[in-house]
């Protein structure tokens, strides 16, 4: 795939983003009136902000609710969503894919973004390797990949910069190994997916890390994870709810 043509799909995502929020917007100004219904693209973005400002609450240490949003709800915005929770916190938001592109390493590379831009993850392949505004943020990873199919390509070294608290870098290195669990076919608000379940075990830093990828090799996607982002973050479980 061309640079050209990943930009141009970049590009038409941020365009449909920003003008289904500028819909609710005016969607809103309508309602001061007291005369027009609530429109549905309204009704959805304005949770799936509250979804996104949940998320973000978390470093001013608020607590929240998983947001509540149908798969025809979400389809019908017309993006690209993965739903993010971060375990550690109990708190959930749908992040919307900002941006896709490659570089000279294999592996699409994704940025998922709330609709502010105050909480992302970047994946590469499905793998996440970086995130932001989530307080002791995983800065980069490098990670096994292959563009044949989703997930981690194999086992071997993997290293994880993370950044501590008091903003200083710590690098993290762990020797990981991947197993095949075999065929499972996983539930996503509703929607059924045929995958593959792939586990890898790492060690390092003095303590274990188990991750776990639902893989659709003919799609290229991975429908479900369970990923360490680093100490800090914990971690994070991704579903995949549109394509």
């Amino acid at each position: 795939m061309s640079a050209r043509v990943i930009r141009s799909r970049a590009g038409r995502g941020r365009a449909g983003l920003a003008a289904a929020l500028a819909v609710a917007l005016l969607g809103l100004a309508g309602c001061s009136g007291g005369t027009d219904a609530t429109p549905v693209q309204l009704q959805i973005f304005d949770a799936a902000r509250g979804s996104a400002g949940r998320m973000a609450a978390r470093l001013r240490g608020g607590q929240a609710s998983a947001p509540t949003l149908s798969r025809a709800q979400l389809e019908a915005t017309g993006l690209t969503i993965t739903e993010v929770t971060a375990e550690r916190r109990e708190l959930t938001a749908y992040l919307f894919r900002a941006l896709e592109r490659r570089d000279s390493d294999p592996g699409l590379i994704e940025v998922w973004s709330t609709e502010d831009s105050s909480v992302t993850v970047t994946t590469r392949q499905g793998v996440v390797i970086a995130t932001r505004g989530l307080g002791g943020d995983l800065l980069s990873s490098r990670v096994e990949v292959a563009d044949s199919r989703p997930g981690p390509a194999g086992g071997g070294a993997q290293v994880q910069m993370i950044r501590n608290l008091d903003f200083r870098e710590t690098a993290l290195a762990l020797s990981c190994e991947l197993a095949d669990l075999g065929a499972e076919t996983i539930d996503i608000l509703g929607q059924r997916q045929a995958t593959r379940h792939l586990r890898q075990s790492c060690e390092g830093g003095g303590g274990q890390v188990v991750n776990d990828y639902w893989t659709d090799a003919a799609s290229g996607i991975v429908w479900q994870s369970r990923q360490w982002a680093g100490p800090h973050v914990g971690y994070l479980r991704l579903r995949r709810v549109t394509k």
